[in-house]
């Protein structure tokens, strides 16, 4: 009888321990979407080249090990990719290769295990670079399939829709809503990310919403969403901004612990004109 009681004590400890290693090395994921401002020579007191290492900081402050950027152009995103020695996956929207702004997404190589990769433009000859709709500039969608170190794996998608034409954007989330689904055949987690510039009473925000199992990051955060109540900023230190224009979606088996809006500075001064965006999740 003894010997049994023991037993069932050693039993009860290993479950217990495993039960508690399980919770404290669960893998969390430091998510981001970043809008970067392209390489403006015009931008006096907020030139890229000034910029730069205040991006990489606030990446490697925040742990951040996957994110989406916006408006980097090539020598920016390699640039970026050498200060933080990540890896990045995109190209240019204006020849599929080097030219133009990038929807790139750069993660931990550490980390991640990046499986397949791809582009597609917001139009509707997706396949080619080409101007969508009523867009005034052409507009990617670039996407990566990872492995997380525990086997893992989710889709990525990072956005930027087209600041003007208003029926560009509606179906611009239509196409992309369309092409996950395509692309996602094993039905795998996905993150959604990106500068869709609509605020969320936008009809191509809630044409992604009202879609089967999409939701908004933001509003199924564990803890209520940290920071402003906005994303651009423009560079205006006065006012802080009002009106969320940059958006992390997920689908899927996804639990969102944290999502915020980072207003970090130096000296009055912002690393790019929109804030990123952060949500700490787990598979």
């Amino acid at each position: 009888m003894k010997n049994l009681t023991n037993s069932l004590k050693i039993a009860f400890l290993v479950l217990a321990f495993t039960s508690i290693s399980s919770y404290v090395f669960a893998q969390t994921h430091q998510i981001a979407t970043f809008n970067i401002r392209w390489d403006n020579p015009n931008d006096e007191g907020n030139l890229w080249k000034d910029r730069l290492p205040h991006v990489a900081a606030l990446i490697q402050f925040h742990q951040i090990s996957l994110f989406g950027t916006q408006e980097g152009l090539n020598h920016q995103v390699n640039q970026l990719k050498d200060a933080l020695g990540y890896d990045y996956l995109g190209v240019g929207r204006d020849d599929g290769a080097e030219k133009g702004e990038y929807t790139a997404i750069f993660f931990d190589p550490e980390l991640y295990k990046l499986h397949e990769q791809g582009t597609f433009w917001l139009s509707p000859t997706p396949e080619k670079p080409s101007k969508g709709w009523n867009a005034a500039l052409n507009r990617i969608c670039s996407w990566g399939k990872f492995e997380d170190l525990e086997g893992n794996q989710f889709y990525a998608f990072n956005i930027h829709y087209d600041h003007i034409g208003q029926q560009a954007r509606e179906e611009s989330s239509k196409l992309v809503i369309q092409k996950i689904a395509e692309i996602n055949s094993e039905n795998l987690p996905v993150i959604l990310m990106g500068d869709f510039n609509v605020t969320p009473d936008n009809p191509a925000y809630t044409t992604i919403t009202q879609s089967p199992d999409w939701k908004d990051a933001r509003l199924i955060s564990k803890i209520p969403s940290y920071g402003p109540r906005g994303t651009f900023t423009g560079f205006d230190w006065e006012i802080l901004p009002d009106g969320i224009i940059d958006h992390i979606f997920i689908n899927g088996a996804i639990q969102v612990n944290r999502h915020g809006i980072l207003s970090d500075n130096y000296g009055k001064k912002y690393p790019s004109d929109h804030f990123p965006v952060m949500v700490e999740i787990e598979f």
